[in-house]
């Protein structure tokens, strides 16, 4: 198999696991496929941080479409690619009929904090961003490093204007107690009141 047929490979099943097989899955099980769309209007960050998704999305399988702009080893980007799309499936079969994409208010979904949530609270970001690096270091060009730093900017402003207000505002003092436990992307990195928020 070529690095072409290998990378148009591991990029179809990251696609069909996180964004065809999921959400039928979540149809099956709950009646809903899950996806709630851009979370208000372009004067809200979470409205952007949808829109940079939404360019990743698309710049992924483009940046097959270019060159290779330096030669690289192919087996580091296959693994680190491969454990990422890994992580993003289960840690999104891990949250259950709570899983979604997007955030609407009305939405009272239970707070998962166990399993891989007990280590970071967004492994779902983790295994996509995981994903991004790993494809950048199999087929690194210009579109691909872009992907990468679209879906960056997409998960930071989710995460930090979007998701965890409307949890905060949900669960209270059980997310609060979580979220000063468990790291936002990385282990022990981003919790709150640990002088390691950044993360």
């Amino acid at each position: 198999m070529t690095r072409l047929q290998l990378s148009v490979s591991l990029v179809s099943g990251y696609f069909l696991g996180a964004l065809v097989l999921r959400p039928l899955l979540h149809r099956l099980r709950t009646g809903a496929w899950g996806f709630h769309g851009l979370s208000g209007t372009p004067r809200d960050a979470g409205w952007w941080g949808g829109l940079a998704f939404i360019a990743s999305l698309v710049l992924t399988p483009l940046a097959l479409w270019r060159p290779l702009s330096i030669e690289t080893p192919p087996a580091p980007g296959v693994i680190v690619a491969s454990f990422g799309a890994l992580l993003t499936f289960f840690a999104q079969s891990a949250m259950g009929a709570s899983w979604r994409i997007g955030v609407r208010e009305s939405d009272r979904t239970a707070l998962v904090t166990t399993g891989l949530f007990a280590v970071v609270r967004n492994p779902i970001f983790t295994g996509m961003l995981t994903f991004a690096a790993g494809l950048v270091a199999l087929w690194p060009n210009v579109l691909s490093l872009s992907a990468a730093v679209a879906l960056l900017v997409a998960v930071e402003l989710q995460v930090r204007f979007v998701e965890e207000p409307y949890l905060h505002r949900l669960h209270g003092d059980a997310y609060r107690a979580w979220s000063r436990r468990v790291g936002r992307f990385i282990p022990g990195v981003g919790r709150f009141g640990s002088g390691t928020a950044g993360g």
